[in-house]
């Protein structure tokens, strides 16, 4: 453990460079807190850093690739070097693909296991202990709506999500009594770059679910955290279909969520 009190809190930030990541990293240094910005990008890391350097918040900017192996201990190491210890850790980076799992290249599918379940298992372990010695902090896990159901066309996104959904919960119900709390934040569709990156926004499903603001979802989450509660789902639309998925029958969900993103002229048959 390295709680001295030479070391101050941070609020460490996985995936800040962009969308709702750097949305909480915005929200947190509001709340007062020191954030240490963390993605692959040093260009957009500090341009992020930049915008909240200008209300005089204090922001510390790490590049790091979170696929390799000793992403855990750079990233402590770093920490210790600007005399800081990890406070509260917000995992918001992931990616998902859709398309068929029989067509899509299996080495990017993997890459979602990779970075969406190893790299935040990972830095969560790597981070609990010192957070348990202290009996303070915790763990932000940015899930989704995509948790609560299989989703073919995109079933290793809506895996990931699954497993960092379970994970969390059960993390939560082993800590809440230490003082540490871990948060999983469920959303529904975000405007964000993902949308087109995975190539969901091409989707029947997500033209017909609203999209949720990322400075909205962020609020939730970090007042949620507060609040010390295990489960946010920011937004009306993002609780309905949470509620469909659980009354209704995973014979009639399951090929609903295949037609509604197989719908498009771009996924072979």
């Amino acid at each position: 453990m390295s709680d001295e009190p030479s070391l101050r809190p941070a609020v460490v930030v996985v995936g800040a460079s962009r969308g709702i990541g750097k949305a909480i990293a915005g929200v947190a240094a509001r709340d007062g807190a020191t954030v240490v910005l963390v993605a692959r990008s040093e260009e957009h890391l500090a341009a992020v850093a930049a915008e909240l350097q200008k209300g005089d918040r204090e922001a510390f900017v790490f590049a790091l690739d979170l696929m390799e192996e000793d992403a855990s201990r750079r990233l402590e190491a770093f920490l210790s070097e600007n005399s800081l210890f990890c406070d509260v850790l917000v995992n918001s980076a992931g990616y998902g693909l859709r398309g068929s799992a029989a067509v899509l290249p299996a080495d990017d599918q993997l890459g979602i296991v990779d970075l969406n379940i190893r790299a935040l298992a990972a830095l969560t372990l790597c981070f609990l202990p010192d957070m348990v010695a202290r009996g303070r902090g915790g763990v932000i896990n940015l899930g989704s709506v995509a948790s609560f159901t299989p989703g073919p066309f995109m079933a290793l996104y809506y895996a990931s999500k699954g497993f960092v959904r379970s994970f969390s919960e059960a993390l939560y119900e082993e800590l809440h009594r230490t003082g540490v709390t871990v948060t999983c934040v469920a959303p529904g569709p975000v405007a964000t770059e993902f949308l087109q990156r995975s190539g969901a926004n091409r989707a029947a499903l997500f033209k017909v679910l609203p999209k949720l603001d990322s400075d909205y979802v962020a609020e939730c989450a970090w007042r949620g955290f507060k609040a010390r509660r295990r489960l946010v789902v920011p937004g009306l639309s993002s609780k309905l279909a949470v509620l469909i998925t659980r009354l209704l029958p995973s014979a009639l969900v399951l090929p609903l969520v295949g037609r509604l993103q197989r719908r498009s002229k771009d996924i072979c048959p």
